[in-house]
């Protein structure tokens, strides 16, 4: 089990007000060291921020862009490469978000849809632009659309932070998903070896975690309990599934899997926060993108996970010359199964400059994988 992320929230008053920040990256290196004293691979160490709209209000679009750059800059002299800004709320505020991107490269950031469906279409017009005026679409990899998304969520680009400063932990699974699997015959054994594993292994990061925030003025928020996947083939969440199905990633009993993995995930006995479930990024994941180029799965399966599990649609790449009325509908579609089911839902989608479904994505990432781009209908 690795760390995906150590995120400490803290809530800005003004542009100026960057000694939290600092206090922040000096808390995050410290955390780090502490767990991997205890033997945890650490992989990044994050910063969220409230609402960029809170901290840089009545400013005009040129101005917070300054703003945010200079954050930004501060944030590197600091050592910390993953700083988010928090979510636009309204259909003026996400518009600006495309130059936020285009003039940054560490910053995070979202638009909040909730029942608005006008900020539904603002952020399909800000998923288009941004996908044109990045490299292959990348650009996108920093911005997300999400519906019913509370404070405290440890990955990013959903993050935002409300309140005192706290931290939060983000984990990686899949490796011990994969063990609990291997020993399994069926659904319900492998549900009851992962429970015990889960637990065993979880709980002794919260007691670090606890003991860390007994030593600091920053309150523990709890651990994400997600599973987030791994770039790693021996530990994809795809593969770990076909331990139990009867085929391939997508074919039936994947949705079975997805709601067995989601209760196990949302009753460990510990702090938790955020989404707390299931997550299926296509890109990040290589057994996902390996089983998305068997076209064994497609965008309308991926959102009926949603309905049992995770997320929602991650890291998804999707043609490039798809209309903004299209986008708009699959994220209506996925506000309205997170408000149906009162669960936090995001959308990360790839509109792929000048490719079409079925040929490959080319992002030269670290952290994605290339895979086939999906048919939208």
């Amino acid at each position: 089990m690795k760390i995906r992320t150590i995120t400490t929230g803290i809530s800005l008053d003004s542009p100026q007000d960057t000694a939290k920040l600092k206090i922040a990256a000096d808390f995050n290196q410290t955390a780090q060291e502490i767990f991997q004293s205890q033997g945890y691979e650490v992989q990044t160490t994050r910063i969220a921020t409230n609402s960029w709209e809170e901290y840089l209000l009545g400013l005009p679009p040129a101005k917070i862009i300054q703003e945010i750059q200079a954050l930004e800059t501060l944030c590197q002299s600091l050592k910390v490469n993953f700083f988010n800004i928090g979510y636009a709320s309204t259909p003026e505020t996400i518009e600006i978000i495309p130059d936020i991107n285009k003039h940054t490269s560490i910053v995070y950031c979202s638009s909040k849809i909730g029942n608005h469906f006008e900020n539904a279409r603002e952020s399909a017009q800000a998923i288009k632009r941004i996908s044109l005026e990045t490299e292959n679409g990348y650009g996108n990899f920093r911005f997300c659309a999400g519906a019913n998304c509370q404070p405290g969520i440890p990955f990013f680009p959903t993050s935002y932070h409300v309140g005192e400063t706290s931290f939060a932990i983000g984990l990686e699974l899949a490796d011990l998903v994969m063990q609990a699997f291997v020993q399994a015959d069926d659904i319900p054994e492998a549900e009851n070896q992962l429970q015990i594993i889960l637990e065993k292994e979880v709980k002794k990061i919260e007691a670090i975690a606890y003991n860390i925030s007994k030593q600091f003025p920053i309150k523990f928020s709890g651990i994400d309990t997600s599973l987030a996947p791994s770039l790693d083939k021996d530990n994809s969440i795809a593969f770990a599934y076909e331990k139990l199905l009867n085929g391939k990633f997508g074919n039936s009993g994947t949705l079975a899997i997805s709601g067995m993995l989601t209760r196990v995930l949302k009753s460990i006995p510990v702090k938790t926060c955020g989404y707390s479930g299931l997550m299926l990024p296509v890109c990040e994941d290589i057994g996902l993108a390996t089983r998305a180029n068997e076209q064994t799965y497609d965008i309308t399966n991926l959102l009926l996970y949603s309905a049992v599990c995770g997320c929602g649609l991650d890291t998804v790449p999707i043609p490039g010359d798809i209309s903004i009325d299209k986008i708009t509908s699959i994220l209506i579609d996925m506000t309205t199964l997170a408000f149906k089911l009162n669960k936090p839902l995001s959308a990360r989608l790839f509109p792929i400059p000048n490719k079409q479904a079925g040929e490959m994505t080319d992002f030269n990432s670290p952290y994605l994988v290339d895979c086939q781009i999906f048919a939208v209908n």
